[in-house]
């Protein structure tokens, strides 16, 4: 597993030491959890330095996810003379109810098209 941590090493311009730390702790914790997953759960897998008040200094921190991802893509994964798709979706909050907040319309599946 330390071999999947090494692979975030080029992410450190742009985020600082600790808040790599604490992502590490949290990857490794997330990959041996199962069933949901939680800020409770995820402090109790993550060992000695992975308090639940450190996955809540964690989750309050401002990083930017799009320059990060970008930094991993062109590292790791972005082959010369290719072509890639781009795609996105920014939700973070599952929806509640038969609306959406801050969408004009909601498209609902009809009962018999669900398969």
């Amino acid at each position: 597993m330390p071999d999947i941590c090494s692979l975030l090493q080029c992410l450190l311009p742009q985020i600082n030491a600790t808040t790599m730390r604490q992502l590490n702790q949290i990857i490794l914790a997330m990959l041996a959890m199962s069933g949901r997953v939680t800020m409770l759960g995820i402090s109790r897998w993550a060992g000695i330095g992975g308090s639940y008040r450190t996955m809540l200094r964690f989750f309050h921190t401002v990083i930017p996810w799009a320059t990060l991802f970008w930094l991993f893509f062109r590292k790791h994964l972005l082959r010369a003379n290719e072509v890639y798709l781009l795609a996105g979706d920014e939700v973070v909050v599952s929806k509640s109810g038969k609306k959406t907040y801050g969408l004009d319309r909601f498209y609902e599946l009809e009962p018999n098209c669900r398969d």
